[in-house]
């Protein structure tokens, strides 16, 4: 399209120059006058000049559209005195809005033109019917009869038809929107109606009562301010208010456009979704004023850094898309997201602070990661979250780690309904002391799925805490649990059992006051609950989560750190957590006897903790060398298939009464507490 409109242009000026030159010699040739004089040439020569102020004085940026004031005045002309009269009247618009306001020129000229053109159409239409009007011999309404209606309607619809399609086909519209371009060919067909109505009244007042011609300049301009008013304001709703950016309308609108123009050509084109780190913390300790500073500084930057051709777009509080039109691979868009995001990575001032706002960006490619716009921009925002979970930048799109394909959908479906069902168990894997003694049971999530089996946990527990369903899970486990916990105390075993919360768990207001709620309603004391946590509870909100979390013990409710030595900033969260028990993850015990790193690692974490009065457990334990390496650290509990894979509820009431808790004359002897169960 831009290349048609580069080399449209000259050839609409070249076409109307020559056309206008014939008109000109041949009218002198003959003799004959080029504008009409006296009072119809005065009334129309201070018409044009008023028209002329008001599109100087109107001051737009772009002329896309054209001017109904002025295609009115030649039209009129042309019925009345020709086709050189008329092509004066726009030469004039022309040279006096060129004059005026010289940035102006090229789009003046070019409407000069594109009138010149549509005057010429109407002329050989009116030729046609035999009808020549001159300023010696005019086409006097007075002349018109019945036949003349055709005629009329037939040599306005020709002016209309080629001045309205070459400038459509000229002047793109911004940003080259499919909508706007409909838009505008609705707005172009009202002013052609409107047109009509005018330009016969404009002739019969020239003709009868010439003086009067100036009033028309009202009408006029209220047709021009009114188309002008109605694009501005279909603009206005594709750009953001406060940085200037195309918004989210925009960018897919502009995606639809740019991806049919990639799949024509056989290219590829990418968005990049990008998002601030840290512009939250920036607009609770600035305030928003200076949040939104922040967002201008950060539009210019991206703006700065853009590619040749790529397009920037605002989507809403701080994030941002650019649209890259052609790219030559995945590799080649994630060179540009860097660029951008390194640039929005260095320094910059706000209220005499120096601020370092870093940003995370994700990239979707066409046609490999989604052949829509809607699509790129949906898969974009996944890599996105992905770099900030990853803390790495930039990321490409990765189907493996999208929790919204269409497979993960449907078992999100069933999770939910499998829940409503109670379709999800509990299994429960001992801790033991190394006296044989069991320190407490850990409920783990089991899910056997009636078509697809057994589902791993850790497949739709990502599901559950991507899809918003984590606390619907967490309240199922914690009602499951404390139910077992009941009739267990009521059974007289009196063992304690550990739960897994989420994040998301802690940062849902109220959250220590249900599970104190829930405690009281099924009667088990606070001690014989356990949550097990991890580091990155304090991540996101550390106030909410350490509120939270003094809410928990302040009931009673003992704390695990789960997973240690696996999150960010570990001896910093471990000091704020108030926890009772650290448990070591598998990752560092499984290779605690062959890798020297690993077992210093997990002596030092035995004697912090020791030293912080936390009893520690670790995972992952499956043989009797890591037994007793183990012991001999002092470590003061295990958890592992050595001692017991993790039981439906029947068969872990039988192991624990197999280790006397309670033992009774009926139950069997205690097996070694390290023999697994099968």
């Amino acid at each position: 399209m831009a290349a048609f409109t580069r080399y449209l242009r000259p050839a609409i000026l070249a076409g109307a120059g020559i056309a206008f030159l014939i008109g000109v010699i041949r009218v002198l040739a003959e003799g004959r006058a080029l504008f009409p004089g006296e009072r119809p040439g005065w009334g129309f020569a201070v018409l044009t000049g008023v028209i002329v102020a008001h599109l100087v004085a109107l001051g737009r940026d772009r002329w896309w559209g054209g001017s109904g004031s002025g295609a009115a005045l030649a039209l009129a002309m042309l019925l009345l005195y020709g086709w050189v009269p008329a092509v004066l009247v726009s030469l004039s618009v022309v040279t006096l809005v060129g004059a005026a306001r010289r940035d102006r020129w090229p789009d003046a000229l070019l409407h000069g033109a594109i009138d010149m053109l549509g005057v010429g159409a109407a002329a050989l239409v009116l030729a046609a019917w035999g009808t020549r009007p001159s300023v010696e011999h005019p086409w006097a309404p007075a002349d018109w009869q019945s036949s003349t209606l055709p005629q009329l309607l037939l040599g306005a619809c020709a002016y209309l038809a080629i001045s309205r399609t070459l400038l459509w086909l000229s002047s793109a519209p911004p940003g080259g929107l499919a909508s706007l371009a409909g838009t505008a060919l609705l707005r172009q067909g009202l002013v052609a109606v409107a047109l009509l109505c005018i330009a016969p009244l404009i002739v019969v007042v020239a003709a009868e009562r010439p003086l009067l011609l100036p009033l028309f300049a009202v009408p006029l301009i209220a047709l021009d301010s009114s188309v002008w008013m109605a694009r501005a304001r279909d603009e206005e709703q594709l750009l953001d208010p406060l940085t200037g950016l195309p918004n989210r309308q925009w960018l897919l609108e502009r995606t639809r456009t740019a991806l049919q123009e990639a799949a024509r050509g056989g290219d590829r084109a990418a968005l990049v979704l990008i998002d601030l780190d840290s512009f939250r913390t920036v607009n609770d300790t600035l305030g928003h004023l200076t949040g939104d500073r922040l967002l201008l500084q950060t539009a210019d930057r991206i703006q700065r850094e853009l590619p040749r051709d790529a397009e920037a777009a605002r989507l809403g509080g701080d994030e941002f898309a650019v649209l890259l039109p052609r790219v030559a691979s995945a590799t080649a868009a994630q060179r540009a997201a860097r660029a951008i995001v390194g640039s929005l990575g260095a320094p910059l001032q706000l209220d005499g602070l120096t601020l370092v706002v870093e940003a995370s960006a994700g990239v979707a490619v066409f046609p490999e990661h989604a052949p829509e716009a809607e699509g790129l921009l949906r898969r974009a925002d996944v890599a996105m979250y992905a770099a900030k979970r990853d803390r790495s930048g930039v990321e490409v799109y990765d189907a493996s780690r999208d929790g919204n394909t269409p497979d993960r959908l449907a078992l999100l479906g069933d999770l939910r309904r499998a829940l409503d069902n109670g379709e999800v168990e509990l299994h429960y894997q001992p801790k033991v002391c190394f006296d044989g003694s069991v320190a407490g049971l850990e409920a783990l999530v089991r899910w056997q799925h009636p078509e697809r089996g057994r589902v791993p946990p850790d497949e739709f527990i990502a599901i559950a805490e991507t899809s918003g369903l984590m606390p619907r899970l967490t309240e199922y486990v914690l009602e499951t649990a404390l139910c077992q916990v009941a009739r267990w105390r009521k059974a007289g075993l009196t063992v304690p059992v550990a739960v897994n919360v989420s994040p998301r768990d802690v940062y849902t207001p109220g959250f220590a006051g249900a599970v104190a709620a829930r405690l009281a309603r099924h009667g088990v004391p606070a001690g014989s609950l356990q949550l097990e946590i991890t580091e990155h509870v304090m991540l996101e909100d550390p106030q909410q989560a350490a509120d939270t979390l003094a809410g928990l013990t302040g009931h009673g409710v003992r704390m695990s750190l789960d997973d240690f030595g696996t999150g960010y900033s570990s001896l910093v969260h471990l000091r704020r957590l108030p926890v009772s028990e650290l448990k070591i993850d598998r990752s560092f015990v499984a290779r605690l006897t062959v890798d020297s790193e690993d077992a210093e690692i997990v002596r030092c974490t035995v004697e912090l903790a020791h030293s912080l009065g936390l009893v520690v457990v670790a995972e992952g334990v499956e043989d009797d060398e890591t037994w007793d390496r183990l012991q001999a650290l002092g470590c003061d509990a295990v958890q592992g298939w050595l001692v017991a894979a993790a039981m439906p509820a029947a068969e872990t009431t039988r192991w624990l009464r197999a280790r006397g808790i309670p033992h009774t004359p009926d139950d069997a002897a205690p097996r070694d507490v390290r023999e697994p169960v099968r």
